[in-house]
């Protein structure tokens, strides 16, 4: 995952609003998983930083066995900017600089999936280290618990 988004090199990365509706909301598009087996499913909106991503590369490649399985990115790269002023900088004088970018979640995201020839008691060890590390609230889960979970309210 790339930190920052290229751009042609005639085009200026444009700054944009917080856009909160990205965060809002449950998941309309990617809430199955593709692979039917595991994976970590958000429970609520957030943002994930390149940091995090970095985080969950590290952690899984370090843990999982990858002659018997695999992992597969359900989010995209950090794409939306998020801007700051420098420190001591007073009010006014236009919007300030792009810090860093991110990538918004909505509650019910599919954000990793494991599959291949593994048991979910192996796999949920530890997709449960790296699920309490993300910045909002995210749980392991299995395709069946999932399909349970959509015919049933989560409170």
């Amino acid at each position: 995952m790339e930190r920052v988004p290229q751009y042609p090199p005639n085009l200026r990365p444009p700054k944009m609003q917080k856009r909160l509706k990205f965060m809002r909301g449950p998941e309309v598009v990617h809430k199955n998983f593709i692979h039917k087996q595991y994976g970590i499913v958000a429970e609520s909106g957030g943002r994930l930083r390149w940091g995090h991503f970095e985080m969950l590369r590290l952690t899984i490649g370090r843990k999982m066995d990858i002659n018997r399985m695999f992992a597969i990115w359900r989010v995209p790269p950090p794409w939306q900017p998020v801007t700051k002023k420098g420190q001591g900088q007073r009010m006014g004088g236009g919007k300030g600089a792009i810090d860093y970018y991110v990538t918004p979640i909505k509650k019910g995201r599919v954000i990793l999936e494991i599959a291949g020839n593994c048991e979910f008691s192996e796999v949920k060890s530890f997709l449960d280290i790296v699920a309490q590390q993300l910045p909002f609230k995210a749980r392991v889960i299995s395709h069946n618990l999932l399909i349970d979970s959509e015919h049933t309210p989560i409170e």
